[in-house]
């Protein structure tokens, strides 16, 4: 029983691939209309030689105007041979050299006329660079050319750190070891906080910057996020709406740098005693410093 079924199985498979679709009149359908257009075909190229016949023998003139028109088509390979100085092997003899030797004889082969167009132009080119580059001077030289690229790389290079700046935020941010922040930081300082903390971080209506007490944490994360989200509570405006993040950044590396600065007349200490990570980091260097300078 297993048997007949497998082969049941295995014959409607079969007739499903040969006949396609699985319907047997669209399948014979579609075969008749392919021998239908094949049969049309094979007429039309029937028709069109006995029309052909029949206007040779009835309208020679036309005929032979027809014969004209084919023979003044461009005649690809006569130009082909043209190009490449080719000549038939029957014009061999006209192209020997006199002299031969054990035999040999040699042919006076032009050099083709592409070669000729191709090596004259190059000249051209090479005399119009000269002119362009290094007479006139109507083109950059390669000197002209790299301080030209320098320029662009440059000011893509500082619009790539103005967009880096900008990307920083108080989970981000570093104490600048090079100190560049901070001196941008000074004036943005002088601009918008010394009015509330002093010129010289003392503090004044705000808290004194300069000493290890801190109300909202020392660190420089810390600082970020008190300028940037401010303290309303206590008067202290958020600055992410005036400052860009570069600008918070710089600020607040310059803030980091008041800790242990001493101004005169600082106001009384507020908050917790946080020890300042810029200092520790200053005197961690500078103990690194001593030591190495004992060691020599």
């Amino acid at each position: 029983m297993n048997t007949l079924l497998l082969t049941a199985d295995t014959t409607a498979t079969a007739s499903e691939w040969a006949f396609g679709s699985g319907n047997i009149y669209n399948d014979i359908l579609i075969v008749a209309l392919i021998v239908v257009m094949i049969a049309l075909l094979a007429s039309a190229l029937v028709v069109n030689k006995a029309m052909k016949s029949i206007i040779n023998l009835t309208m020679p003139q036309l005929a032979t105007e027809q014969q004209v028109k084919k023979a003044k088509k461009i005649n690809w390979q006569a130009i082909a041979a043209k190009l490449l100085s080719l000549r038939p092997i029957e014009e061999e003899k006209d192209l020997e050299i006199e002299h031969e030797y054990d035999g040999i004889k040699e042919l006076d082969n032009p050099v083709p006329a592409w070669f000729n167009a191709l090596f004259y132009s190059t000249i051209t080119f090479g005399v119009v660079y000269l002119l362009v580059y290094h007479v006139f001077g109507w083109g950059p030289n390669q000197d002209q050319e790299y301080q030209r690229e320098m320029a662009l790389a440059e000011k893509a290079k500082q619009e790539f750190l103005a967009q880096s700046a900008n990307l920083i935020d108080e989970s981000t941010i570093e104490i600048d070891a090079t100190g560049t922040l901070a001196a941008s930081g000074k004036a943005i300082y002088m601009a918008n906080c010394a009015v509330c903390h002093g010129n010289a971080g003392e503090g004044g209506i705000g808290p004194n910057l300069t000493d290890e007490y801190w109300l909202h944490g020392g660190d420089i994360k810390d600082v970020f996020a008190v300028v940037k989200y401010g303290v309303p509570e206590k008067g202290m405006v958020p600055w992410e709406q005036t400052l860009t993040p570069g600008q918070i950044a710089e600020v607040s590396n310059y803030i980091i740098t008041l800790a242990g600065t001493n101004p005169p007349n600082p106001k009384d200490p507020q908050g917790e005693k946080v020890a300042p990570k810029a200092n520790v980091e200053t005197t961690d260097a500078s103990a690194e410093q001593v030591t190495a300078e004992n060691e020599v």
